[in-house]
């Protein structure tokens, strides 16, 4: 059991930043999608601004936990982190559009179900996030 424990640690470490980003990242989605089916759903919101609104809110946890656990940022000082937080918002907003327009295509459009853009919409912007991350925010400097 020792050996399997160390070899999935291992395996675990060696790819550390992906699997983080692939759990904090797992962790925004499911905040996100809870959210949405709250002021969508239960509070009745139309599905853009149900949409909007759980974006911001997952944001900040995205920031915090991409910043801490995923890419552990060095950035300090009042300059590096408003340039670091100010580029991961201007992403997050990029990413958010192309989550807007692609519910409307599949909401409005094609006459899909909401959630189920929702769970599309997440997927693109999941990945768009992750690589604007690394390589453009979390970025080390040299």
């Amino acid at each position: 059991m020792k050996k399997l424990w160390n070899y999935g640690w291992n395996i675990y470490r060696q790819h550390e930043e992906g699997f983080n980003y692939l759990i904090f990242g797992f962790l925004a989605f499911v905040l996100n999608y809870l959210l949405y089916a709250l002021f969508e759903g239960l509070l009745g919101l139309h599905y853009i601004v149900a949409t909007v609104l759980s974006w911001v809110l997952a944001v900040i946890f995205a920031y915090w936990t991409n910043r801490n656990f995923v890419f552990k940022s060095k950035n300090q000082g009042s300059a590096g982190l408003l340039r670091e937080f100010a580029s991961f918002i201007g992403a997050r907003i990029a990413t958010e559009l192309l989550e807007l327009l692609l519910m409307y295509l599949l909401v409005d459009v094609a006459g899909a179900n909401s959630y189920a853009a929702k769970i599309v919409g997440q997927i693109a912007v999941i990945v768009s996030n992750y690589f604007l991350s690394k390589l453009w925010i979390f970025k080390e400097k040299k």
